[in-house]
C-alpha cells in the first residue's frame, strides 16, 4: 500500500500540469480580458477600474495615464473614447501580458510550486491572502454539509433498502422527491423569510461566519456563535443535496441484498444484522464511497456559490465567481489550482477508505 500511495502522489504532479495547461489555453482563447475590460470602461462605462488596479500599486501613474488618454480623445467624443496607446501598453505590462503566453505559463507554474499566486488584478491584494480569508467559509459549508448528508443518507438508504416497498419506503421517497425538487438556493430564501428576520421570525443571523464581537467571546460562546451562524446555510445545502445519495445507497444495498451470497448466508441461519453489516455493507458501500470526492468538491465550490451570496458569506465559491466575471486571472487560476489539488488528494483518501471498508481490495496488484 505504501508504494501505491507514493505512485499516486507522484501522479498528482502531471495531472495538475495537464489541468493547468488545458485551462490556461481555454482562458487564452476566451474573448476579453482585464486590459480589454478596463479599456471598455474607460471608453465610457466607468473609470473606476483603473483606480481599482491602482490600489495594488502604481495607481497614481495609471490614473494619470487615464487622464492623458481622455485628453487625447477629447476631440473624438465625449467621455474619452480615444485611449492613449501608451496607457494600454502600461496596463499590459502591469498585468504581465507584454510577455508571450508560454513564458507567462511557465512563470505561473514556477510560482505555484511555492504557492505564490501573485496579486489580484482588481483587488490589489495577494491572492493567497484572499484565498486564506475565504477558506474558512468554504471549509465550514463543505465539511459540515458533506458530513451531515452522509450521516443522514447512509442510514436512511439502508433502512429504505431493508424495507423496500413498505409504507416507510413510500413516505420517505415522497420527502426525498420534494427535497430534490426544491433547489437549495430557493430553500435558503425560504429559511431567510421565515427564520432570519425576513417576515416572521428573527432567530438566526443573516450575515457572516461569526458575529462582529467574536474576538471578545470565550471559546464555548464562540463555538455556539459559529454554529448559530451556520444553521441556516448548512440546512439549505443539506436539503438540496441528500436525495441522490440516499437513493444511491438504497439501490446499492438492494443490489447486494438480492445476490446469491446473501441468500446463502441467510440459509445458514446467520442473524439479519450480521448479514447486513458483516457481508452486504462493505460491498454496497464501495459505490457510495466512490462518489465522495465529486460530492465534496461539488459542495465545497459550485454548490455553495448561491448560498454564499444569499447569506453574505465570502467563501471560495463567491471569490472564484467574481474573479471569472472580472477576468481576474490570478484568482481564477489560484482557485482552480487549489480545488484540483484538493480533489486529487481526496481521491487518494477515497482509495484508502476502500481498503478500510473492504480489506480484500489490494491496490498493490493493479496499475495506477
Amino acid at each position: 500500500m505504501f508504494a501505491y500511495i507514493i505512485r499516486r502522489l507522484l501522479l498528482i504532479l502531471p495531472t495538475l500540469f495537464g489541468i493547468m495547461v488545458i485551462n490556461f489555453a481555454l482562458i487564452q482563447a476566451a474573448p476579453g480580458g482585464p486590459v480589454e475590460r478596463i479599456v471598455a470602461e474607460l471608453r465610457g462605462r466607468s473609470g473606476s477600474a483603473a483606480e481599482r488596479v491602482g490600489a495594488g500599486g502604481g495607481g497614481a501613474e495609471l490614473r494619470g495615464q487615464r487622464s492623458t488618454g481622455q485628453q487625447a480623445g477629447e476631440g473624438k467624443s465625449r467621455g474619452g473614447r480615444g485611449i492613449d496607446p501608451k496607457l494600454i501598453e502600461r496596463l499590459k505590462k502591469q498585468f504581465g501580458f507584454d510577455k508571450p503566453a508560454h513564458v507567462r505559463f511557465l512563470n505561473m507554474l514556477g510560482n505555484y510550486v511555492t504557492f505564490d499566486f501573485g496579486n489580484s488584478f482588481f483587488k490589489g491584494r495577494p491572492v493567497m491572502e484572499l484565498v486564506v480569508e475565504a477558506m474558512p467559509v468554504s471549509i465550514s459549508l463543505g465539511l459540515w454539509t458533506t458530513l451531515i448528508i452522509y450521516l443522514i443518507c447512509i442510514p436512511l438508504g439502508i433502512a429504505k433498502a431493508t424495507r423496500d416497498g413498505s409504507r416507510f419506503d413510500g413516505w420517505t421517497s415522497g420527502v426525498i422527491i420534494m427535497g430534490n425538487a426544491i433547489p437549495g438556493f430557493l430553500f435558503a430564501i425560504l429559511l431567510v423569510v421565515f427564520f432570519a428576520g425576513g417576515r416572521y421570525l428573527d432567530w438566526f443571523p443573516l450575515r457572516g461566519l461569526v458575529s462582529d464581537n467574536w474576538r471578545e467571546l470565550s471559546y464555548p460562546a464562540l463555538a455556539a456563535d459559529y454554529f448559530w451562524h451556520m444553521v441556516l446555510p448548512i440546512t439549505a445545502m443539506v436539503i438540496g443535496g441528500f436525495a441522490s445519495l440516499t437513493m444511491l445507497t438504497k439501490n446499492s444495498f438492494l443490489d447486494e441484498i438480492n445476490k446469491q451470497y446473501v441468500l446463502t448466508a441467510r440459509a445458514k441461519g446467520l442473524p439479519h444484522n450480521r448479514v447486513l453489516y458483516g457481508h452486504v455493507f462493505r460491498n454496497a458501500m464501495l459505490i457510495v464511497i466512490a462518489g465522495f470526492p465529486a460530492a465534496f468538491v461539488g459542495i465545497f465550490f459550485a454548490g455553495s456559490l448561491l448560498i454564499e451570496v444569499i447569506f453574505s458569506l465570502d467563501g471560495l465559491g463567491l471569490l472564484g465567481f467574481e474573479a471569472v466575471f472580472n477576468r481576474d486571472y490570478p484568482i481564477v487560476f489560484a482557485t482552480l489550482y487549489v480545488f484540483s489539488l484538493l480533489s486529487l488528494l481526496i481521491k487518494l483518501i477515497t482509495d484508502l477508505t476502500y481498503v478500510f471498508v473492504d480489506p480484500r481490495i489490494d491496490f498493490e496488484t493493479r496499475e495506477v
